[in-house]
């Protein structure tokens, strides 16, 4: 596994890895029992501070995604719910083709990932305004 730490995303350094890890425990990339990498290789991969490791493996622990084994390192304990690894990998298969087809029509990562979060806070937008008209007739 490889952290893609994000220093200008605004997100903290420990809640990235955190969602890295969900994500890539949802997609089936690690496995019930699978051993993660250790503070020390996250350090030495990423340059961030040892306790921000610590703190983001404390994260998943809590959560019941991981456990520590004394001695040994932290493993997989469960998949988070969700939708299973296939359906998440036709997803990203299909959101895939769709950044090739922004790609190709010339928008930059910036604008891209513009893209996808405005749709995001609109689908969210009506979600939101759907359980209001909904609970209003009640």
């Amino acid at each position: 596994m490889i952290f893609r730490i994000d220093g200008r995303s605004g997100v903290p350094t420990y809640l990235q890895i955190v969602q890295q890890v969900k994500q890539d425990i949802r997609l089936g990339l690690l496995k019930e029992g699978e051993q993660l990498p250790t503070v020390r290789d996250v350090v030495r991969m990423t340059a961030i501070n040892p306790n921000t490791v610590v703190k983001a493996y404390r994260e998943l622990e809590t959560q019941g995604l991981i456990e520590k084994r004394a001695g040994i390192g932290s493993f997989v304990s469960q998949r988070p719910a969700g939708p299973s690894p296939d359906t998440q990998t036709r997803l990203v298969q299909k959101l895939d083709g769709w950044i090739a087809e922004a790609e190709a029509a010339g928008l930059d990562d910036e604008t891209t990932e513009g893209l996808f979060h405005a749709a995001l806070r609109k689908r969210r937008e009506e979600r939101h305004h759907g359980n209001d008209d909904s609970s209003a007739g009640h």
